[in-house]
């Protein structure tokens, strides 16, 4: 499995997990919000914020419009789906200002793409890689589109098949495009535990070689732990500064300190993972010598004396001759006297 390179930060096999705070649609249209939540995000260890890319026109029709004219969950929903898309679409000048506080903050700026005009504008921004969202893992003309920019694309695989998700990869590489990472998904807000099945990343990873990662819905840190412990090479989560906050996804959303959890722990648990060859470090060698046993005299022996197994016992520290070499000194003589309870060298025998 190869690695993918988002910007300077490689993503894969060998390499901490890369966190995606996902703003998404929580600035709520109002920048002084958006430049605070890529504050808290920086602040956190994120390495890239991410938003989504739509407008009014460009990815609902008039009938979805039409349908949806009213909600009972006013927190959520302050009005009309067309009133909420005009008052939470992100601009081309806001991506343009969103890209320069990132830049600022020395955190990655991506966005998830939803038309070739969107694309060209994230392409013009210099994203360091392109999102698809899960509902996009069948718009193949979409994906064939972005492959063409020639830069490593995550994607969402929520309510995908196995075969759609090979053909959504299958698309992508016949651009000559490979930079791919595969998110499991459960396109659910927040989802069940016993829908997850976090154990989805491996298959992605040996159905298709390429590196896997969890696009979080759920509530909290576990489970995007889990996820890092069962070798995730990207997380993505949903971030807010308030989850109390009116939106359409601040209630499950992470907040700053929930993010900085995740952050942490999981550079922590990577660590922690380490290799599946069995080693022992030099600090536990060292620990050896105090928390093993040796063999010691029973009894004061003189010198010329053949050691007999009720001649000896084990204690510690660990710093003479180890108890599973006893059979190697039963039966030999001693080269000098020793005292009761001293510790065995293999000096002091023949």
């Amino acid at each position: 499995m190869n690695t993918v390179s988002f910007g300077e930060v490689m993503v894969g096999p060998g390499h901490p997990p890369y966190i995606i705070a996902e703003v998404g649609s929580n600035h709520n249209g109002d920048m002084g919000l958006c430049r605070q939540l890529i504050d808290a995000a920086a602040e956190a260890g994120a390495h890239a914020v991410k938003f989504q890319s739509w407008s009014e026109t460009s990815l609902i029709a008039e009938e979805e419009y039409a349908r949806n004219t009213q909600y009972s969950d006013k927190k959520k929903h302050f009005g009309t789906l067309r009133e909420m898309v005009r008052a939470y679409q992100f601009t081309a000048e806001q991506h343009r200002e969103a890209k320069q506080h990132c830049d600022a903050r020395r955190v990655a700026f991506c966005s998830t793409s939803f038309s070739v005009e969107e694309v060209d504008l994230l392409t013009e921004l210099g994203v360091p890689f392109f999102k698809i969202a899960s509902m996009d893992i069948v718009h193949l003309p979409l994906l064939r589109y972005v492959a063409r920019q020639q830069r490593p694309i995550v994607i969402s695989t929520g309510m995908a098949t196995l075969a759609e998700i090979e053909q959504a990869v299958a698309a992508i590489r016949s651009e000559g495009n490979s930079q791919i990472v595969l998110l499991h998904c459960v396109s659910i807000y927040p989802p069940d535990y016993g829908i997850i099945h976090l154990r989805n990343m491996m298959t992605l990873e040996q159905a298709f070689e390429l590196p896997a990662g969890f696009s979080d819905h759920t509530l909290g840190t576990a489970i995007a732990l889990a996820a890092i412990a069962l070798g995730a090479h990207v997380i993505e989560k949903h971030f807010t500064l308030d989850k109390e906050m009116e939106g359409w996804d601040h209630a499950i959303s992470a907040n700053p300190a929930e993010l900085r959890t995740i952050v942490e722990e999981g550079r922590h648990i990577f660590k922690a993972l380490g290799n599946s060859q069995r080693l022992v470090s030099d600090v536990e060698l060292e620990k050896r010598k105090k928390f093993r046993r040796s063999l010691v005299a029973r009894r004061a022996l003189q010198k010329g004396s053949v050691i007999r197994e009720e001649d000896v016992a084990a204690k510690r520290p660990g710093t003479g001759i180890s108890p599973n070499e006893l059979n190697y000194v039963v039966g030999r003589k001693l080269t000098s006297a020793v005292l009761e309870d001293q510790v065995l060298q293999w000096r002091d025998l023949l």
